[in-house]
């Protein structure tokens, strides 16, 4: 990215400029930024524009801005809840004489920036992942914050010491009880959006916090992964993609699964993306139901129970 004032110092003209633009040699990201098309064409997914016009923004922005929260989050390739904003997310220190509102499509946040939570990714400063996950936490819903936090410490980006250690850094910050319940809750074998979700969801209805990514088997050796496993109740529940309904064998090899697994004493209870986000209540019942069988089962002898022989 390169803005009017470098390319005048570099000899383009005025008018040469707009002949650049109109054939699409340059491309215009925001006043005054621009960028090589070739250099656009390479990296056309939604995060690769984000950071384009990120770029181009900073670079009209007082010295000492950087990249921060969902904008940070879209560089660093974490997940986020929803659909991302197109609005560029910028933190700048407290003493930066720059704009509090910034301009239409930017928002500016003014906040410390110590050494540690500024990394340069692609030639562009943005807060360090530790600092993006705890400055959504701060500033974002419970939801939001898990689902960031789930990814990255899913995906090995941080852990959750770096997590604490941003807190400790900046304990005066407004929403760090927030991040803080975030940072407890967050949970590295939370595999996927859907999977933070449905954590999120079964806490919100009651339920109580499910093992994850359990192996579970019978006599004959390990059936599968639960997803969720209630131990204490032999119960799964099976956050479901639409794939699986999409491909004939799979559904066939999920029926016979599921066959064995109850087979060994186990409830399941599956549900898809649009059961946990538009009725979550109905999906905790049917757990609340699921454990309730199980229960009764047990107290009746009719079940036997093995164990999981292993987690991942």
């Amino acid at each position: 990215m390169t803005t009017a004032a470098e390319l005048a110092a570099a000899g383009i003209s005025p008018g040469q400029l707009r002949r650049l633009v109109h054939s699409g040699a340059l491309l215009r990201l925001t006043r005054g930024g621009y960028v090589p098309a070739a250099a656009a064409a390479q990296r056309s997914d939604n995060a690769a524009e984000h950071e384009l016009i990120a770029a181009a923004i900073l670079a009209a922005t007082s010295p000492g801005a950087v990249v921060s929260h969902h904008s940070a989050a879209m560089l660093h390739g974490l997940d986020l809840l929803g659909r991302a904003s197109t609005t560029v997310a910028l933190t700048r220190p407290p003493e930066s004489t720059s704009s509090r509102t910034g301009r239409p499509g930017v928002r500016i946040h003014a906040a410390a920036l110590p050494a540690g939570h500024v990394v340069t990714r692609h030639g562009v400063p943005v807060t360090s992942i530790a600092r993006t996950v705890i400055d959504l936490a701060r500033t974002s819903s419970f939801l939001a914050g898990v689902v960031a936090a789930d990814c990255a410490l899913h995906t090995t980006k941080t852990t959750k010491a770096e997590l604490q250690a941003v807190i400790t850094a900046c304990p005066r910050w407004p929403g760090l009880q927030a991040a803080r319940q975030v940072v407890a809750f967050a949970d590295a074998r939370s595999e996927s959006v859907l999977e933070s979700i449905s954590r999120v969801a079964f806490r919100d209805h009651g339920l109580p916090p499910p093992d994850l990514q359990v192996l579970v088997g019978d006599a004959a050796g390990i059936i599968g992964r639960a997803d969720f496993l209630w131990c204490a109740h032999r119960t799964i529940a099976e956050a479901d993609g639409a794939i699986k309904y999409k491909d004939p064998a799979r559904a066939m090899a999920q029926l016979e699964r599921d066959k064995r697994l109850r087979e060994a004493g186990f409830e399941i209870v599956h549900f898809t993306w649009q059961d946990i986000t538009r009725t979550p209540g109905q999906v905790a019942a049917s757990i609340n139901a699921a454990f309730r069988r199980a229960n009764a089962l047990t107290a009746a002898g009719g079940r036997t129970w093995r164990p999981p022989s292993s987690r991942t």
